[in-house]
């Protein structure tokens, strides 16, 4: 990951020592996977928990959930800085530091006698998250050959992907036996312990090279996105605020996003942007960047929901809930190498259309929920939609990557994965923001508490078919291969 065009020049390289008629040894992704893993899971780990948090802390549903959403927020604002970040240290370095960021905000997160420490413990947790994420594309970028690309990307979408999809299932199970604190605890021990067997078998990776970064980008950055999802949280919310305070923060997260997109068109002319948007001149990057990020908060939508409605209208244990969508994210996981395999041979339209087609059909079946509908009929759609998710990811996120020069990889890469947590915080903000508003609106007009709630929860689930109407359309554009004459990611 890079800032500068300097930089990014030994990308456009083999690595360092490294023929490519030689083997490289991809050893050293094993426990980069592994930690990243780890660190992911913890995305979307409080979901379940969400219920509890609400009745232990003394919050709402709206403030519990930004529990996730800063999580998100967070690591949106960290990864464009990873890019200077990665520059300066070594791989060694660059992975103890996030391991231990994240270690010490899981155990701040852990010991949280209040919901304010606990949020600080999670936005310390997302700033390693954040670093480990760009980290391992990085590494696999520089010493992954071409021809095996396919294949190790879809073991390490399967970390980037299936970790959120199995966060409630692991807090389900957690909770069935202890207090939400030891969503934390447990994870604690196993965070150091592949951070201690990382540091003794990883190797360093290319060269550090001092770098730049501009730090009035990096502020706008966090201004524009931080206000702009809290104010979208705040549309509809139980609270006292008057409407015009969201109005307000989503006008100030606009204008600073505006100023920061200005801001990285001026940089370019000096060849230092944070995030160089010439990316965005590149069509197919331009299109699978804005299904990336649709099918985000899709996914992370629907999963905030379902275990609010299995366990508020059905009345199912963390347990209970956390089994139901278990199928779904380890078929997800069993699916992610295959389709990278797939992908080599046959290209992407052949799993992007049927999995954006499938999206759209679990998440309309979705919309179809009522009091006494048997959960045991939630089970196969939430089965299709995390398959359809895995068929969608590893072709898209190859495929844009491959559609740029070389030394505009880093960028691609950062801007994929900022906008990437910005959409799925947004989908998770907007979704809570309908199902409160609706349910409001019927529980006012005279329906009972649970049958207001359903209703609001099936125009949440309408909002991410509406999403997959958008992922649908997009995949549709999607060219089946990358240009022949385009380089691939890196290059060589």
């Amino acid at each position: 990951m890079t800032t500068t065009p300097e930089a990014s020049k030994p990308e456009a390289t083999a690595p360092a020592g490294l023929s490519h008629a030689e083997a490289p040894d991809y050893g050293v992704l094993r426990w980069l996977v592994a930690a990243t893993f780890i660190v992911i899971l913890n995305e979307t780990i409080m979901v379940n928990a969400i219920p509890r948090l609400t009745t232990d802390l003394s919050v709402s549903n709206s403030t519990a959930q930004w529990l996730t959403s800063a999580f998100m927020l967070t690591m949106a604002v960290v990864i464009p800085v990873t890019g200077w970040f990665l520059q300066r240290v070594t791989t060694r370095q660059a992975f103890g530091s996030a391991m231990a960021v994240f270690a010490t905000g899981t155990l701040v997160a852990g010991l949280a006698p209040t919901f304010e420490v606990l949020l600080a413990g999670r936005i310390v947790q997302a700033t390693g998250t954040a670093i480990m994420m760009p980290l391992l594309m990085t590494t696999l970028m520089t010493i992954v050959r071409e021809q095996d690309r396919g294949r190790i990307m879809g073991n390490v979408t399967l970390a980037m992907s299936v970790a959120p999809a199995l966060g409630p299932s692991v807090s389900g199970l957690i909770l069935e036996v202890a207090s939400w604190r030891w969503m934390f605890f447990a994870v604690l021990p196993v965070s150091i312990a592949i951070a201690l067997v990382g540091l003794r078998r990883l190797t360093d990776v290319g060269e550090t090279v001092a770098g730049d970064i501009d730090w009035t980008s990096v502020l706008l950055s966090a201004i524009g996105f931080g206000p702009f999802v809290y104010g979208l949280s705040e549309l509809g919310a139980e609270n006292d605020h008057p409407a015009w305070i969201a109005w307000l923060a989503i006008a100030v997260g606009v204008g600073a996003i505006v100023a920061f997109v200005l801001r990285q068109l001026s940089l370019q002319r000096s060849g230092t942007p944070l995030l160089d948007l010439r990316t965005l001149q590149h069509p197919v990057f331009a299109k699978g960047l804005l299904l990336m990020s649709v099918a985000f908060m899709a996914m992370l939508g629907s999963m905030i929901l379902l275990p609010l409605y299995l366990q508020n209208v059905h009345g199912l244990s963390e347990l209970e809930s956390g089994l139901l969508v278990m199928p779904g994210g380890l078929a997800m996981g069993l699916l992610g190498p295959q389709v990278g395999k797939v992908y080599d041979r046959l290209g992407a339209r052949p799993l992007l259309v049927p999995g954006a087609l499938g999206i759209l059909v679990a998440l309309a079946l979705l919309t179809q929920v009522t009091l006494d509908l048997s959960v045991w009929l939630l089970l196969p759609v939430h089965v299709l939609l995390m398959v359809s998710l895995a068929l969608v990811f590893t072709p898209v996120f190859t495929l844009s990557l491959g559609s740029l020069p070389p030394h505009l990889y880093s960028h691609g890469s950062s801007t994929l994965g900022a906008l990437q947590q910005v959409a799925a915080a947004a989908g998770t903000a907007v979704v809570i923001a309908v199902v409160t508003a609706r349910s409001t609106a019927q529980a006012q007009a005279g329906a009972g508490e649970l049958q207001a709630l359903v209703d609001g929860m099936r125009w949440g689930f309408g909002v991410g078919a509406v999403l997959g109407v958008a992922v649908l359309v997009l995949a549709l554009l999607m060219p089946n291969r990358v240009a022949s004459d385009a380089p691939v990611a890196a290059g060589h």
